[in-house]
């Protein structure tokens, strides 16, 4: 697990804006966060919640980028059921890590307990790509 004060891992991933690199970010708080699966009730509402800031935390240059193991085309699936059942356009990507490495590497993984969810865990990192803020919850 990234440990507070340490360099974040620069991870290429397939996001549902294209694929990305986290020193894509560079020059810009990230908030890396993983959602159990795609189309759950509460991830719904956790997305929902998380636009909603998205405006104040861009004008802080701060950016989301959210994760879970679902494919790229389950999450391009809810982000479009998000809009049309809320109204909600979700416009930060969402990481379709279906290899689990960065599930893994960020310790997002619960593989004792379910193949196919990670963790609830977020991860602020700063504006030049250091570990500063880490939260999990499992279960």
């Amino acid at each position: 697990m990234p440990r507070i004060g340490s360099k974040a891992l620069d991870v290429e991933v397939l996001t549902t804006h294209g694929t990305l690199r986290l020193s894509d970010y560079k020059g810009s708080w990230v908030i890396l966060f993983s959602h159990l699966a795609d189309f759950t009730p509460v991830c719904t509402t956790k997305f929902i919640g998380f636009q909603k800031i998205y405006p104040k935390l861009r004008e802080l240059n701060t950016e989301l980028l959210g994760l879970s193991i679902d494919s790229v085309y389950s999450q391009i699936a809810w982000i479009r059921n998000i809009k049309d059942k809320f109204g909600v356009d979700i416009e930060f990507p969402v990481h379709a890590d279906l290899n689990k490495g960065v599930a893994q590497n960020y310790s997002m993984s619960m593989l004792e307990e379910s193949s196919t969810e990670t963790s609830r865990a977020a991860f602020v990192i700063d504006d030049k790509q250091v570990m500063r803020a880490v939260r999990t919850q499992y279960g």
